[in-house]
């Protein structure tokens, strides 16, 4: 699962920072967000589950100059943290150990992925990607055993730019202290980000900053009117903290020196893995809409294609199959049954005459010549040919239409681009492939000259009256063959030759047979057509077009992909899997 949602995060990021993306520039930065936090959080459960017991976390967060760092100093009991009354002063994570050594916080590393840790005196704000791990000797009366972090803001004009390093210390954290000042409460930002932090269930305390005396008991009904609207649990502990004059600090009120030691008592480790889930259950839909989009136009795809290789072999049955003057195969078996009619006596007679015919194709490769030559004059591969410019055009003319008026236009517009380079490619490829089928095709019409001169030798009557006519074809057949300079195979099908031979079977007692046999040849040619022509060539050509369009404007993520983390996460018998 965490690898999934780096790569949908990944690209996210990708499609973001294209042109043309400008309607959806802030659902998709906020969907970055979520899934950044979301990666975070799947970290942090690998992180716990490390054979070493994982030190408690907890976390200041809240708006630019709601006293953030301040409140750190007064949680430490030291000026650990940097404070200046420029908005925007921190902007690296800042994490204190308390009680522990730096030590008891292996796994960090690990967990921040990219981010560095460094010195605090070494962070820069020419490197956003760092974050600080400081031991303190200084023993709090606030705070329990554990790491205190100090946080960026998440709501001024450069947050974008350090968001990351403050949602990896979110999702880390056991504890969320939110820090709001009378001035800032209320803003929106803060309530967008509470309503992310949902999910993520950990125990929060929110401290109300810069008040004035008698001033909390209105600021604190109105946050939790703001709380209520934007999320669903309980309304949290708030303490309210007073300026201090003589320190310049916030002061804890002394009645609440044991709020952060009650609260570490409620965090349960045990519930990350049910929490984690819940987290990608609330966003998962909204996360994969533009994938799931680009799923449908694939579909949508695939049953264009679909249907016009129905077509196409339509036009194949009714242009070549079923049309009396182009269909020339069965007319092939006929006349590679010439060559088992020998006449006795005449044999030696006709040999040297039968060299200068170019059919059937056993004479042809004596005089050293190819397959391939005869199939130059196929009209079969006439009509292959041009059904499969026609579909190409068809299919071209239909995706303009959708890149007009689809949804996922920029999708459909960026496959019809690669079609249209991609069509002479395709036609070249399929003119190869149906000229190899065709060639091909000549053992089946051997195999049926074969069964139809077996059938003749069980009618000795007719077989002789074929015979006897086999001078005369052939006397035919050669005065076509020197007059046309060889009989192609359009020419076979309306040779005196043949339309003699095909009359005497026809009126014979094998009439039926005949047809039989030309129905079998027909029916094998359009499967091996639709099979090796349309379904296994072109088609699985086309299809595979989607898949070449650009990672940098798309998503991009197979079904098979998609399908294997929506297991993952509805599995219930082992829990969400993170690997």
């Amino acid at each position: 699962m965490l690898e999934f949602i780096q790569l949908l995060n990944q690209r996210y990021q990708t499609v973001l920072t294209q042109a043309g993306n400008d309607a959806n520039q802030a659902h998709y930065q906020h969907c970055i967000d979520q899934l950044l936090l979301a990666e975070a959080f799947l970290r942090k459960g690998q992180l716990l589950g490390l054979a070493t017991a994982q030190p408690l976390h907890i976390a200041i967060v809240g708006p630019t100059q709601a006293g953030k760092s301040s409140l750190a100093n007064v949680l430490l009991g030291s000026a650990l943290a940097g404070v200046s009354p420029l908005a925007g002063y921190t902007v690296h994570p800042h994490g204190y150990c308390v009680g522990l050594s730096a030590n008891d916080c292996l796994g960090l590393q690990r967990y921040f992925g990219r981010f560095q840790q460094l010195p605090a005196a070494q962070l820069s704000r020419d490197r956003l990607d760092s974050y600080s791990l400081t031991e303190t000797s200084v023993l709090s009366t606030l705070m329990p055993t554990g790491v205190l972090w100090d946080t960026p803001d998440f709501d001024s004009i450069d947050s974008a730019t350090y968001q990351e390093g403050v949602l990896r210390t979110i999702a880390l954290a056991d504890i969320i202290i939110l820090v709001v000042s009378k001035e800032k409460y209320a803003d929106q930002s803060v309530w967008d980000m509470m309503a992310t932090l949902e999910a993520l269930q950990q125990p929060t305390l929110i401290c109300l900053n810069k008040l004035h005396e008698g001033s909390e008991a209105l600021l604190i009904a109105s946050l939790q009117e703001k709380w209520q609207q934007a999320r669903s649990d309980a309304f949290p502990q708030v303490i309210p903290l007073y300026y201090h004059k003589a320190t310049g600090l916030p002061e804890w009120p002394a009645s609440q020196q044991q709020a952060l030691m009650q609260l570490a008592h409620s965090v349960n480790h045990k519930k990350h893995s049910r929490h984690a889930q819940a987290l990608l259950q609330r966003h998962w839909h909204q996360w994969l809409a533009p994938v799931v989009a680009e799923h449908h136009a694939l579909s949508d795809w695939q049953r264009l294609v679909a249907l016009g290789m129905e077509q196409a072999l339509e036009h194949y049955q009714h242009d070549y199959l079923n049309h009396p003057r182009h269909y020339e195969t069965f007319q092939q078996a006929l006349a590679e049954l010439l060559t088992l009619l020998e006449v006795p006596g005449l044999a030696g007679i006709l040999g040297n005459t039968r060299k200068v015919l170019t059919w059937p194709v056993k004479q042809l490769l004596k005089l050293g010549k190819k397959k391939a030559h005869i199939a130059d004059s196929s009209q079969e591969l006439i009509v292959l040919n041009q059904i499969a410019e026609h579909l190409l055009i068809q299919l071209a003319d239909q995706l303009m239409d959708k890149a007009d008026q689809h949804q996922q236009r920029l999708w459909w517009k960026d496959l019809s681009g690669l079609l249209r380079r991609q069509r002479p490619a395709l036609l070249q490829a399929f003119g190869s492939a149906a000229k190899h089928y065709h060639i091909g095709c000549s053992d089946e019409v051997e195999k049926t000259a074969q069964r139809l001169y077996h059938k003749l030798q069980e009618q000795p009557l007719v077989l002789n009256s074929l015979r006897a006519t086999r001078v005369t074809t052939d006397a035919a057949a050669i005065a076509l063959s020197l007059q046309l300079g060889g009989i192609g195979l359009s020419d076979l099908v309306f040779a005196p030759a043949m339309l003699t031979l095909t009359s005497l079977l026809a009126e014979s007692a094998l009439g039926g047979y005949l047809q039989k046999l030309e129905a079998e040849l027909k029916r094998q040619q359009h499967d091996t057509v639709k099979q090796q022509l349309f379904s296994n060539g072109l088609a699985k050509q086309l299809l595979a077009l989607p898949e070449q369009l650009p990672t940098l404007t798309h998503f991009n993520i197979s079904t098979a992909q998609l399908q294997a983390a929506e297991l993952q996460l509805t599995d219930k018998r082992h829990g969400l899997r993170i690997l």
